[in-house]
């Protein structure tokens, strides 16, 4: 049986420019897909029928039209092309969290080589790893036909992060903090049994 899906029609005076842009931003985070000019889809979920429902009232409020529709695809083909969009959509997404992460393990690389290990370096790496984790998980919760790509990203995140505590092994025994025969110094979750922060008492902030 084909699926079910929520069709958002929706136009905005030309100006001012500002409330095209915020409509496309909320359209883009949901995880919805262009079909037409003006036309988006999305799955049928209950978050997604109050996401419309909001959509409209702010387009309407702003002089524009719009109106949503409960539909099905006519046939297969065009249920897989819809579908098709989607991963497309996420798959540009994907390739570029693969870029900012291969930027990541290359800075911890050349921070390496230089021998910075020193705890103001080993925050700014913590920090870009929480934005790369709350990243792919954005786009996870909007990932609705996932594939292998999914998986990729997650084993990709662990390499982050994998290289992460090997720089701070790296930092704590440099400075001091434990001694580099212990070995890992475990998690980075300060919440965590045997985590690596509380050994330093915890990340700085400001």
């Amino acid at each position: 049986m084909p699926s079910q899906w929520l069709l958002f029609l929706g136009q905005l005076p030309a100006a001012p420019s500002s409330g095209r842009v915020a409509l496309w931003r909320r359209l883009r985070a949901a995880g919805a897909a262009s079909v037409l000019n003006g036309a988006w889809i999305l799955t049928v979920t209950d978050d997604h029928k109050l996401l419309y429902a909001q959509l409209v009232e702010m387009v309407r409020a702003q002089g524009g039209s719009a109106t949503v529709f409960a539909t099905t695809a006519t046939s297969e083909e065009e249920e897989q092309t819809i579908v098709a969009r989607f991963q497309s959509d996420r798959a540009r997404e994907y390739d570029e969290f693969a870029e900012r992460s291969g930027e990541f393990l290359a800075e911890i690389e050349k921070e390496t080589r230089r021998r910075k290990f020193t705890f103001a370096e080993l925050e700014e790496i913590e920090d870009d790893l929480d934005k790369l984790s709350a990243w792919l998980a954005k786009i996870k919760a909007r990932d609705f036909f996932p594939n292998a790509r999914m998986q990729q990203a997650n084993e990709t995140l662990e390499t982050c992060s994998t290289a992460l505590r090997t720089f701070a092994d790296e930092v704590y025994a440099h400075e001091g903090v434990v001694d580099a025969a212990e070995g890992s110094t475990g998690s980075l979750d300060p919440d965590a049994p045997n985590s690596s922060l509380k050994k330093r008492g915890g990340p700085r902030h400001g």
